[in-house]
């Protein structure tokens, strides 16, 4: 299947909840492609197949709590590369990284342990969406701190209305996106 088409065949089974989770914003509900296997193998291989390649290939694949798992683990596995888990503030057990970061209302933390990645690992930094853009330079900025390089920043849909990718592009982060959607 062709990148556009599958670009499209995905994009068809996102489901749009209006009003969630307040007035006047367009939910994204990816979890459509997960619920039919054949959908979530289309959408798992999107990213494999992008990966695959010798020049494209990360050492690990590091994913952002919480739908990143699920992507994350699964490009892992198929790439035969180990996986690592950026959790939310108090999740891990052991040693960790923070980096804080802004969101609309507030801000969160982000954690990740500190031997998670060896100074040069090469990481694909993956989650569901970019939208503001603020978890992934924050997984990004934790990971380089360790010393990995995040050589690029994927995620099933992007929503560019609200700058996130033109924030991620313009601190020299490639991204790597399925589907675009305007508006909230």
């Amino acid at each position: 299947m062709p990148l556009h088409s599958v670009n499209q065949y995905l994009r068809d089974h996102i489901r749009t909840v209006p009003d969630w989770p307040a007035p006047g914003v367009q939910f994204r509900d990816i979890t459509p492609l997960l619920q039919d296997a054949k959908v979530f193998r289309v959408l798992i291989d999107a990213f494999v197949h992008r990966y695959m390649d010798s020049h494209m290939r990360p050492d690990v694949v590091a994913g952002l709590d919480a739908r990143g798992f699920i992507l994350g683990a699964v490009l892992a596995y198929e790439l035969n590369v180990g996986f690592i888990p950026i959790r939310k503030k108090g999740k891990l057990p052991f040693t960790t990284v923070e980096e804080t970061y802004e969101l609309e209302y507030g801000s969160a933390t982000v954690e990740l342990h500190t031997d998670a990645v060896k100074a040069g690992d090469r990481v694909v930094l993956i989650d569901d969406l970019v939208a503001t853009g603020g978890t992934m330079m924050a997984g990004r900025k934790l990971l380089e701190k360790l010393g990995a390089h995040v050589m690029e920043g994927a995620a099933i849909v992007d929503l560019p209305e609200l700058g996130g990718s033109d924030k991620i592009l313009a601190s020299g982060l490639p991204l790597f996106t399925l589907v675009s959607f305007e508006g909230h």
